[in-house]
């Protein structure tokens, strides 16, 4: 991440510069890697996308408030989780893209009300069976 992009940010009150604390980012992978599992366990249904979209956002969203963390800063709104995430150098990096996308679905579910379709919910599953591991080994990596 630039340093002008972050100093922006941090200026915006959007970050704010913390110690890295292991133990924190240990426990978001984790909490991340556990919601995942519960999550895999829905039968994926019109009802049940939702439900399954949302968490499996949000644990995407964890993965990124990690690198924050890790990096010295805590994200103060989900845009910016999300913008760190973007930076990495993934196998799939193409599949970043979709990260803006899935932040507006989101946004549309939680705040006007709009349904989460089972496509949606395919969609980001499949985000995290394709980009979460290689995520969370580059984290760890850098934990130790």
């Amino acid at each position: 991440m630039k340093k002008e992009v972050i100093e922006q940010w941090e200026r915006a009150e959007q970050l704010r510069k913390r110690t890295p604390n292991k133990e924190r980012i240990k426990s978001m992978i984790e909490s991340a890697i556990t919601n995942m599992i519960v999550v895999k366990t829905i039968a994926l249904t019109e009802q049940s996308s939702i439900l399954i979209f949302r968490e499996t956002y949000e644990s995407i969203r964890q993965l990124g408030d990690a690198q924050w963390w890790l990096i010295g800063y805590e994200p103060k709104n989900h845009e910016i989780s999300m913008n760190i995430l973007k930076e990495m150098e993934l196998t799939e990096k193409t599949k970043l893209q979709h990260l803006s996308r899935f932040k507006s679905i989101r946004n549309d579910a939680n705040y006007r009300g709009f349904r989460v379709t089972t496509m949606q919910a395919k969609e980001i599953l499949e985000f995290w069976d394709i980009c979460a591991e290689e995520i969370i080994a580059m984290l760890q990596k850098q934990l130790n």
